[in-house]
């Protein structure tokens, strides 16, 4: 039975690229040796890494303005550290919008002074804040654009002076902005992009080289750029996977194609949430994720009969974080209409027999 995929992370990726990438598994490129033993310092894997981090700035419309890719490690959680200690002098700005940023907004304090511009803790990171003051003076203002556990994406960035830094682990790639409004983007692979051991940085060169403290090499984005990505052994499985997922993304059209997809995918979801009785929607109308919606059951007795129908659907990694319960469908790029369509009748059978 075919599996529909739903999971938060690791994320579901296109089937010709896991084809493409277990066949590499195997041999890579003819070489007669796996991807997982070539040097990493090869003609094939430097070429690899330089395709993925030019297509990476290609798909995102940065190509010759100034801004550097890279594919590093520790995931988001090390940019939680990595932003601070590169960028953070004196004082810098936090919007808090789930636990991913308040993770980031903790190790930001290690280095400088933090202020939280705005914070949805008061009603569990169900909605976006707005109308918040963006103070002046800041050496950067953080933002994550898109709060996996809680279901929540920010629609509209914020205009300020301040370079703008922006977790998008689990939304990157899937529509369209202009992505020149940031000076700084991050991104684990593994929600939306590849399998987790690779991290997405993409930096403005000229942010850099503001602060006074030294910063261990490991940790300085400089180093990073300087030896392209290579300054230490990158993991070449995931930087492999995440360029086919991108060369995938390029042949079907872009960014602006799969936000089409998305679109139908989320609105498909969300108008059964709505109009079923059955399901209440967690996060707030104006601020929900097209790539996580949040719902729950309205009576909890229906709980072990609409799970047994979602396993016999063949529906996988659909329960929600603990923090909010429920269920959330992660639709990141690589999952089909077809399988939101499934999900979706399971959750019409459930309100027919009640």
């Amino acid at each position: 039975m075919k599996k529909h995929n739903f999971s938060a992370g690791p994320c579901i990726l296109p089937k010709e690229v896991l084809l493409q990438a277990s066949e590499a598994v195997m041999d890579f490129n003819g070489t007669g040796l796996s991807l997982v033993e070539i040097s990493h310092r090869s003609k094939d894997f430097v070429t690899v890494m330089e395709k993925a981090r030019s297509l990476a700035l290609e798909l995102l419309g940065l190509e010759g303005q100034g801004y550097e890719a890279l594919f590093l490690q520790g995931g988001a959680s090390l940019e939680f550290l990595m932003v601070a200690y590169n960028l953070l002098e004196n004082k810098a700005g936090y919007l808090n919008t789930g636990t991913w940023s308040d993770k980031a907004i903790k190790e930001a304090k290690i280095f400088g002074d933090i202020m939280e511009v705005g914070s949805s803790k008061d009603e569990n990171f169900n909605y976006i804040p707005k109308g918040y003051t963006i103070p002046k003076g800041l050496d950067y203002l953080h933002l994550t654009s898109n709060n996996t556990i809680f279901g929540t994406q920010i629609k509209k960035f914020p205009k300020t002076d301040a370079p703008l830094v922006c977790d998008m682990s689990s939304d990157i790639f899937s529509r369209q902005l202009d992505f020149s409004q940031f000076d700084l983007i991050y991104a684990g692979a593994q929600k939306n992009m590849g399998p987790a051991g690779a991290t997405l940085v993409i930096v403005k060169q000229d942010i850099l080289g503001k602060v006074s403290r030294s910063i261990p090499s490991m940790l300085d984005y400089q180093v990073h750029i300087n030896k392209e990505s290579m300054f230490n052994t990158p993991s070449v499985f995931a930087v492999y996977t995440s360029m086919l997922t991108l060369e995938w993304l390029k042949n079907l059209g872009g960014i602006s194609a799969i936000e089409e997809i998305n679109n139908k995918k989320a609105q498909l979801l969300y108008s059964e949430i709505e109009l079923n009785p059955v399901f209440n929607g967690f996060a707030n109308k104006a601020d929900r994720s097209n790539m996580n919606a949040t719902f729950n059951l309205s009576d909890d007795k229906l709980k072990g009969p609409f799970e047994t129908m979602l396993q016999e659907a063949g529906i996988n990694g659909l329960n929600g974080h603990r923090s909010v319960g429920g269920y959330r469908a992660s639709m990141y790029n690589a999952l089909s209409l077809d399988s939101v369509g499934v999900l979706v009748d399971v959750m019409s059978e459930m309100e027919r027999k009640g």
